[in-house]
């Protein structure tokens, strides 16, 4: 393991001795310097962790030569050692770019000297560490490592690149599944807020009694069980972006104060009188119809028309079918290093029946799949007997279905008819769970189409608490 190399730089060889013998005894690797000539040689030559130097020499000043070396590495702290005990000497090094200063003569607090020096090269590790994060989050979140090639994909990563570095507010719209929160990393990762933070929250998935204080914060004794002051998600995001995830969820009360954020970025938490403002770029998602939401009265047109400014679909997967065969790759890829399994590929007429399927569960079902069948089989290549039955076999023909018989008097076309649509419809909203997009694909129907129908049967769905969905996604998900 690499030692953490210090370069010590005095004029005065007591110090430079008595320092490098201090930090070779704490283990570190030492190179000594007279001047800041000498001193930027040895950056220059070398991969150094922490520079010592004084702040008196000859020639160039300490506090230069850490401007200087800060142009160099911009990370490389520098601890600044000063004979003159003051706060004007003090605040001028910190000024300079100084991690921090040391006063001589320093002999009588040589854990102090060591503390220091264990804290500056920490600083850097967590420094170099959280550069390779982002960059990795960079890499992760560029545009062509987003998986597919079809023209509907190419398409929104196209408006992406383009909104990318505006601060413009932008709402992502699209089913379950189909990567909308990917499509907001992109963008978040690809913009000049790239270096700060993305915070991201599901509005959905917290109740509206607690929603508030996620977004806005609130104060001590706010309400019942606030024990401590709490900083609200806004307020965590200053300076970077807030990704809010099924924001057609959040309640009329909050709608209202969202608009607010989004007219002057500003808030008050919860309890508080305080305006605290911000500067966020705001993202916001969304499966439902906020259009046909509107028209109900459950979501507000001004607060839409704010989140509006760039619209971004993500198509579905079973429009982009061109991509599967590439998501699929890329998934048994990652699946053999994530689970240890060694599945070498797929034959060509289980890949079909992928091609086919209508994935109602979009990209994220069929990453599932792709899981659960290279746990279940191992090694090997994938087959149509690795997948699930119910997408195995195909969808049940039309020709199955029963159909009366035609007595001598004929039957009553339309009464039969209506009945066979009715019994149809009852059954994909049974199983699942009155989902009326999922049930309208297995049906094979517009949306909108569907809804008029279940009106006019008197068919409006109670919601089950527990549906079985297996038989109907055509894909069993442990």
């Amino acid at each position: 393991m690499r030692r953490s190399q210090v370069l010590v730089v005095d004029d005065e060889e007591l110090y430079r001795r008595a320092l490098e013998r201090i930090l070779g005894r704490c283990g570190y690797g030492v190179t000594t310097a007279r001047d800041a000539t000498e001193a930027m040689a040895a950056v220059a030559a070398e991969p150094l962790d922490l520079v010592l130097c004084d702040v008196r020499m000859p020639g160039i000043s300490g506090l230069e030569l850490v401007r200087q070396i800060h142009d160099v590495d911009p990370d490389l702290p520098c601890i600044v050692m000063t004979g003159y005990d003051s706060v004007e000497h003090s605040v001028e090094a910190l000024r300079a770019g100084a991690f921090w200063y040391l006063n001589k003569p320093f002999e009588g607090s040589l854990d102090v000297v060591r503390r220091l020096v264990e804290q500056a090269i920490e600083h850097r590790r967590l420094r170099a560490e959280n550069r390779a994060l982002h960059s990795q989050l960079r890499s992760r979140y560029r545009f062509d490592n987003v998986i597919g090639q079809s023209p509907a994909l190419r398409g929104v990563l196209g408006l992406v690149d383009k909104v990318a570095e505006s601060d413009s507010t932008v709402l992502i719209t699209g089913e379950s599944g189909t990567g909308k929160e990917l499509i907001a990393r992109a963008i978040h990762y690809n913009s000049r807020r790239s270096d700060r933070i993305m915070v991201s929250l599901n509005c959905g998935a917290i109740p509206e009694e607690l929603l508030e204080s996620e977004l806005f914060g609130h104060m001590k004794g706010a309400f019942t069980n606030a024990v401590e002051k709490r900083e609200g998600r806004f307020a965590a995001a200053d300076g970077g972006t807030i990704f809010l995830d099924e924001i057609g969820d959040m309640s009329p009360n909050l709608q209202v104060k969202l608009l607010r954020v989004l007219q002057d970025r500003s808030f008050e938490p919860v309890g508080s009188s305080k305006t605290i403002r911000v500067d966020v770029r705001v993202i916001a998602a969304t499966n439902q119809n906020l259009e046909e939401a509107i028209r109900r009265g459950a979501f507000r047109e001004d607060l839409f028309y704010r989140l509006n400014v760039i619209p971004i679909e993500v198509p579905p997967l079973r429009r982009r079918r061109e991509d599967i065969p590439l998501l699929v790759a890329h998934f048994l890829e990652r699946m053999n290093v994530d689970k240890a399994r060694k599945v070498d590929g797929i034959s060509d007429a289980a890949l079909a029946r992928l091609v086919e399927h209508e994935w109602p569960g979009n990209v994220r079902e069929l990453e599932n799949l792709i899981e659960r069948m290279v746990v279940l089989r191992g090694e090997g290549t994938l087959d149509l007997e690795d997948l699930p039955p119910a997408l195995r076999g195909g969808a049940a023909p039309v020709a199955s279905l029963a159909a009366p018989a035609l007595g001598p008097d004929g039957v009553d076309f339309n009464a039969v008819v209506d009945h066979l649509e009715t019994s149809l419809i009852a059954q994909a909203l049974e199983r699942t769970g009155g989902n009326k997009n999922r049930a309208a694909q297995l049906l094979g129907l517009n949306r909108t189409t569907l809804i008029e129908k279940i009106k006019k049967k008197g068919l409006e769905p109670t919601p089950s608490p527990a549906p079985d969905p297996t038989p109907l996604r055509g894909v069993s998900i442990p």
